[in-house]
């Protein structure tokens, strides 16, 4: 079932990416059993990770992986469509329980919500080729017009880079936030932002499927592991969450699914609950 916002909208089931296996030994919420669905609130709107395919049907790695874990959670996956900036303060309100997101788990996000990790990212700067030279270097996006998803990571990385340029008496990054990454994209292509501030795994994805219409300049920046959404202090949606994925990751459906998307780079080996920053690598 896929919803958006307050208009549920009927969708054919999704297929099958892992082999169904026995939920016995996961700790299945009463949301879950209850309704007989684990519902996700997700934007659709993230490539590769979700979004909209041409038959107009979910799809991409995150999509993927929450079929699997309603599969071997005997549930059927509902959607609720969210814009990516109202999730946090949807499962704050209560309105839903699980926020399905590459959000990168961050010390700030981690005072609202818990995480259960998924996946493991930076942030890189993608700009266009002819471009690219120019971004190289400690200090090269100091001064520059960079777009940014609102809420995202990146957001996030491009203060941290504006309090390096200051402390090396070059100008602030001049920050552009727009709501959704094809926005981002869109500003780049059209000359109105120079660059934008990325997660490693969605601008590599990006870079292939563009033909290097855009590309990434340098190594990723403040690594971080990303996570699925829980209220604060929900724990029995957390430790659920937590033995889904260690169970795909045993079971090798985890692998099939990021290779699918070439994310094996960003695979984890176990699943971890973060509930504080201390948790955070420094």
């Amino acid at each position: 079932m896929l919803k958006s916002l307050n208009k549920p909208v009927a969708v054919a089931a999704l297929a099958v990416v892992a082999t169904v296996a026995s939920a016995g030994d996961i700790p299945v919420t009463d949301a879950v059993k209850d309704s007989g669905k684990l519902a996700i609130a997700n934007s659709l709107s993230y490539a590769p990770f979700e979004y909209t395919d041409e038959n107009g049907k979910p799809a991409g790695v995150d999509i993927e992986l929450a079929t699997a874990a309603a599969n071997l959670l005997g549930a059927e996956l509902d959607i609720d469509v969210v814009p990516f900036a109202s999730q946090i303060p949807g499962l704050a309100a209560d309105r839903f329980q699980i926020a399905w997101s590459t959000f990168t788990v961050t010390a700030e996000r981690l005072e609202q919500v818990d995480f259960v990790s998924f996946l493991q990212t930076g942030v890189v700067i993608v700009t266009t080729p002819d471009a690219a030279a120019s971004f190289e270097g400690e200090h090269g996006a100091c001064g520059r017009k960079i777009a940014v998803l609102t809420g995202s990571s990146g957001d996030f990385v491009a203060d941290k880079l504006t309090e390096a340029c200051e402390a090396a008496g070059k100008p602030a990054v001049e920050k552009q936030i727009y709501p959704e990454q094809k926005d981002a994209i869109q500003a780049i292509m059209a000359g109105r932002s120079e660059a934008r501030l990325e997660d490693s795994t969605s601008a590599g994805y990006y870079q292939v499927t563009s033909e290097g219409a855009q590309v990434v300049v340098g190594d990723p920046m403040f690594p971080l592991p990303l996570g699925v959404a829980v209220r604060k202090g929900d724990t029995a949606t957390a430790e659920m969450m937590q033995a889904v994925f260690n169970a795909m990751i045993s079971d090798g459906s985890y692998e099939r699914i990021l290779s699918g998307y070439k994310l094996n780079a960003s695979g984890l080996s176990e699943s971890t609950v973060y509930t504080e920053a201390s948790q955070l690598p420094n």
